[in-house]
Formats: C-alpha cells, sequence, structure tokens
C-alpha cells in the first residue's frame, strides 16, 4: 500500500507503494461563498503508478453516479506533499487527494484545512462498509476526518514452487511452525525471507514487535515507552537471531522483491496485500504461482491475532468549491459496488468487507479480518505511520545499519530514543 517527505535519500524505494476522503465539512469558498457543482473532480495523489486503476474507477463513479474523477498523480512525495501544502494558501483547494494518517493528518486538522467527515464515517460504518476499527485512525478530537482510500494488510507472500522443492505441504499457523518452514526452505538451497536495508527495513521490526508485545508496540508509537525497554531490546536480539541463522537474503541486493520472489532467490515475502498487484504485473498467478498466508503470533498467548495494517486517507480541502460534488462521490466512493472496481483494478483488497474481489485469497482476508473473523484480529497501525517523521527517520538509518552488519542493538536504539526523546519534548 505508501511516502514520508523527510525521506529523501530513501527514494530508491519509490517503486513500491507505501502505502478517500470526504467533503461534508468547511464552507465552500466560491463566487460570494456558493458550492459549484461540477460534473468531474480531479483526484491529486503521490501514487503515479496507480494512474491506470484510478482512471479505471473514475470511469466507473462518472457511470454510476454521474461524477468522473480525474487522476493527477505525482511520483515524487517531496514535490506532492509541497503542492498540496501551497495549494491551500490558492482558490483551487484540492477537491480529493491522498494524505497520510496520524501526526501529518493532524497537523492539516489542527490548521483546519481539511474537510470534517464524521457524518459519513458514522454511515458507513452502521451500513458495514467501513470497519470500525478503522475509525480511530481518522478521528481527532472525537471528530472524523477524511476517509480510507485503501486497507493492506500484512501478511507472508510465499513462491509456491519453492515451498514444492523444500517438501512443504501446509502453511505455518505457530510461530515455531513458520521458523520450521524458514528452516525447510534453507535446506533447499534458497534463502527463506527477503530483507531489505533501505525503505522497508523496519518490516520485521515491527513484525516481532508485533507478534510479541503489541501493547509496547503501541506504547512505543505514543512515546510512552523507550526504544531502549527490555522488551524492545529483546526484540533486536531475535531478528539478529534470524539474521545470523542465515535466514534472510542480501539486504543490499538491487532486485525488486517481487522479482527475488518470481526468480526463487527467496521463498516468502512479509508484505501488504498491495504486493499482489506487483506480482501480477510480473505475470505470476495468484494460487498457482504464489499465495500468502497469516503470519502467526510470536507470542502463542496473546488473545488475538496481531494483523499489522496500513491505510491512507484520501482527503477534500475544508474549503473546496465543489463541496456538494466531493460529498456525492466521497459517498460513492465507500460502497461495496465502488470497492469492488477499485480492488480489482489494481488486483488488490478493499478497507469494504463487501468488495467482491476476483482473488479468493484476497477476498477471504478481507472477509476475515474485515468482517465476519475480525473479533480474531487485533489491527496494527504500520510502524511507518504510527511512528512519527524524525523517529521514524532516525530508525531507519539504525534499521538499515543493524541488518546490513548485525551486532549490539543497544548502541542504535540509544540513537533512536534519543530523538524521540527530543520529539516528545516538543509535544508535551
Amino acid at each position: 500500500m505508501t511516502n514520508r517527505k523527510a525521506l529523501t535519500a530513501l527514494a530508491v524505494a519509490g517503486a513500491l507503494v507505501l502505502s478517500a476522503c470526504g467533503g461534508g465539512g468547511g464552507g465552500p469558498e466560491g463566487a460570494e461563498g456558493e458550492d459549484k457543482p461540477v460534473d468531474s473532480l480531479k483526484f491529486y495523489n503521490d501514487k503515479g503508478g496507480w494512474k491506470d486503476a484510478f482512471v479505471q474507477v473514475g470511469a466507473a463513479s462518472k457511470k454510476d453516479i454521474g461524477v468522473g474523477m480525474e487522476p493527477v498523480g505525482y511520483s515524487d512525495s517531496n514535490t506532492y506533499t509541497a503542492f498540496i501544502r501551497s495549494s491551500f494558501r490558492t482558490k483551487e483547494k484540492a477537491d480529493l487527494f491522498t494524505w497520510h494518517t496520524g501526526k501529518e493528518l493532524e497537523d492539516l486538522v489542527d490548521q483546519k484545512l481539511v474537510a470534517e467527515t464524521t457524518e459519513q464515517w458514522d454511515k458507513a460504518i452502521a451500513d458495514g462498509n467501513v470497519p470500525e476499527q478503522l475509525k480511530q485512525y481518522f478521528t481527532y478530537d472525537d471528530k472524523q476526518y477524511c476517509l480510507p482510500l485503501l486497507a493492506g494488510y500484512w501478511v507472508m507472500y510465499y513462491n509456491k514452487a519453492v515451498f514444492k522443492k523444500a517438501g512443504i505441504t501446509q502453511t505455518p499457523k505457530t510461530w515455531p511452525e513458520l521458523l520450521a518452514v524458514a528452516d525447510k526452505v534453507k535446506a533447499a538451497g534458497v534463502k527463506p525471507f527477503y530483507q531489505t536495508n533501505i525503505l522497508f527495513s523496519f518490516v520485521w521490526f515491527e513484525t516481532l514487535l508485533a507478534g510479541k508485545d503489541p501493547d509496547l508496540y503501541d506504547a512505543l508509537a505514543a512515546g510512552k515507552a523507550k526504544y531502549t525497554d527490555p522488551g524492545v531490546v529483546e526484540v533486536m536480539n531475535d531478528w539478529k537471531k534470524m539474521i545470523d541463522a542465515g535466514y534472510f537474503s542480501d539486504p543490499g541486493a538491487k532486485t525488486e522483491p517481487q522479482a527475488q520472489l518470481k526468480n526463487g532467490d527467496v521463498g516468502m515475502i512479509n508484505f501488504g496485500t498491495w504486493f499482489s498487484g506487483n506480482l501480477n504485473s510480473l505475470k505470476m498467478k495468484a494460487g498457482t504461482d504464489y499465495d500468502f498466508f497469516v503470519i502467526p503470533n510470536v507470542n502463542a498467548s496473546l488473545p488475538k491475532t496481531s494483523m499489522i495494517f496500513e491505510t491512507g486517507p484520501v482527503c477534500s480541502a475544508a474549503q473546496s468549491e465543489h463541496t456538494s460534488t466531493v460529498k456525492k462521490w466521497t459517498e460513492w466512493w465507500v460502497t461495496p459496488q465502488a470497492q469492488t472496481a477499485w480492488a480489482n483494478s489494481r488486483g488488490d483488497l478493499s478497507f469494504n468487507p463487501k468488495a467482491e474481489v476476483k482473488d479468493p485469497s484476497l477476498a477471504a482476508l478481507n472477509k476475515d479480518v474485515g468482517g465476519d473473523g475480525s473479533a480474531s484480529y487485533r489491527l496494527i497501525n504500520r510502524w511507518f505511520e504510527a511512528t512519527p517523521v524524525p523517529v521514524a527517520n532516525k530508525a531507519l538509518e539504525v534499521f538499515g545499519a543493524f541488518v546490513t552488519k548485525p551486532g549490539d542493538p543497544m548502541p542504535g536504539l540509544q540513537k533512536i530514543q534519543a530523538e524521540a526523546d527530543a520529539y516528545w519534548a516538543k509535544q508535551k
């Protein structure tokens, strides 16, 4: 599924997406303050590689409700962020635009720049179109802003041919079983897991911590725990043991992860469900060439399975001239009809558990986590969105060095905590 403005040095990872918002709020700013209905809306986004999918959705909305959507995509996150922030000072405020949850969305809310969507959230949840668990990530002072663009669940993708070669007939249901699978893959001459020392260097940190102590994970994100706490140090040492055991691929490899999985260079990749689209683009067939499974908790005694997820908002400027049209479009956006078109345009799932997803495995996951089986899962906000930008920047630097040359984790954790101390002191 997402792009942080302070990560220019990591732009090499831009080929992977890291990774929608209603217009009910503030008054329009047209001539004499009147709303101006239009038959098409511009949708500014930082996902230039998704243009074809956005075009398909725009055609679907035009057909369904008479309102089209024209994507205006940016591939450079710095340029995009600067454009959106500057647009609030002009008369041509963005009708629709992608953003980030967490502190970056809160910043726009504090400045009263983004439209409120509380009524739309209430209706969407009541209609079963948006899981209530997502609401908290769009809530500030008991009001909601924006709507989900996506909901990507983080699962373990695997190459079916590699598993067959290794003699693996069943996917693991427990952490010991996962490590046993890794041992078999390694014995077959394949690196079990993908790992990188650039932008996605945080993936195994979040997986181990969320699967071991999700309360500590959330406390860390909120500045209520420290990176030097024993539980975090323990997770880093667990990670080091896995690296030392030879479970991971070369973190400095330049080959894209989807190609590494297709080529059988790695057996498994821990990524968001948007990764299905990456694999499909290489002509890999879901269920035949690859599949995925839910990553089991490290701590088997946890009452719920920790499910890392990412969500990104689509928002509207509070002073949009086209408030009524934006509201009409975003009310359509959360419906099963719209989300069916959206999910299948990208080969992904949707935040709406009623969406008819073509990929059987994705459809089952969508129904299980977002619908019928949601009580069995604890949604964990992806570390990238949960962590404040300056803390994330320092941590990515530390994690990248750690996976490249693992050693005593404490010096690196002290560096991250120093950044966290400075950040949270300013917030208080």
